[in-house]
């Protein structure tokens, strides 16, 4: 994946942080719901009194960070779209617990239906959190709507379709406008806008974008984006896709004297690129 990137000035700082995507994931792989499907109905509404009790209980069980509870319900062979394993999971969620002293999920179910040996439910989970960083607050709130495949009581596949999540801190965060497709062909250009609502004044603004492929290794690893002047009031990049259809998370992050916005989104590459002639 190909963003321009700013030029590093005197004046401009490193801004060292755990990747959004990767905090957004991982608190949502604690809010899956294992539960032995066995109707064909794809409206919520229909879903059985047993399944929505286990949506409550899974969100009470991550909640109350109870790990040993929550993996459960994890298949030995689970395997996320992602790369994650089980043992993946186990790990960096505790990892992530350890960072956020506060967290509140709270999951809703979509749909759900039968395919062939495994029934699947697609869900949208919401996750609030707050961390104290050297005596600074930061608040945390994502939105990420899957899919997953059960067979059995036991979750064995999970694939993230969307996410969306924001991370801000300080007396008075920009507020922004984030406009970026969720879906491009390889090769394809495409516009990723970060656009601070407020009135510049006398405000100085600096900020980044940054992508990063979503991988495993990726969750739990801090990333460094190079700080610059924003004097157009905000971030405004003309990204490529890469040739190989995959994931990524493409981030920005705005900040000025009274508050911090780290923005994140997935975007799905999708296609084959077509072989010269």
């Amino acid at each position: 994946m190909t963003l321009p990137t700013f030029k590093r000035k005197a004046n401009s700082k490193r801004h060292s942080v755990l990747g959004i995507g990767s905090v957004f994931f991982l608190l949502t792989l604690g809010l899956t719901v294992a539960f032995p499907l066995t109707l064909r109905a794809a409206s919520p509404q229909t879903a059985p009194a047993q399944l929505k009790t286990a949506l409550t209980r899974i969100d009470e069980v991550a909640n109350k960070r109870q790990i040993n509870e929550l993996m459960q319900f994890y298949s030995p062979k689970f395997a996320s779209a992602d790369g994650l394993t089980r043992q993946d999971i186990q790990k960096a969620l505790t990892q992530l617990w350890q960072r956020y002293q506060q967290l509140t999920y709270r999951t809703v179910l979509q749909s759900w239906r039968k395919e062939r040996q495994a029934t699947v439910a697609e869900t949208t989970t919401y996750i609030s959190g707050v961390q104290q960083v050297n005596g600074r607050e930061f608040k945390l709130n994502s939105t990420v709507r899957s899919r997953q495949y059960f067979q059995g009581n036991k979750l064995i596949k999970q694939q993230v379709l969307s996410e969306n999540t924001l991370l801000t801190s300080g007396a008075k965060p920009p507020t922004i406008d984030v406009k970026i497709p969720e879906k491009v062909n390889v090769g394809q250009t495409y516009n990723f806008d970060v656009i601070v609502k407020e009135p510049l004044q006398d405000d100085v603004l600096l900020g980044a974008a940054m992508e990063e492929q979503v991988r495993g290794n990726a969750y739990v690893q801090p990333g460094v984006y190079k700080l610059d002047a924003l004097p157009a009031g905000g971030l405004f990049k003309l990204g490529k896709a890469p040739n190989k259809a995959g994931n990524y998370w493409i981030s920005a992050i705005v900040i000025r004297a009274d508050g911090m916005v780290m923005v994140t989104r997935r975007l799905q590459v999708v296609g084959n690129r077509a072989k010269p002639l």
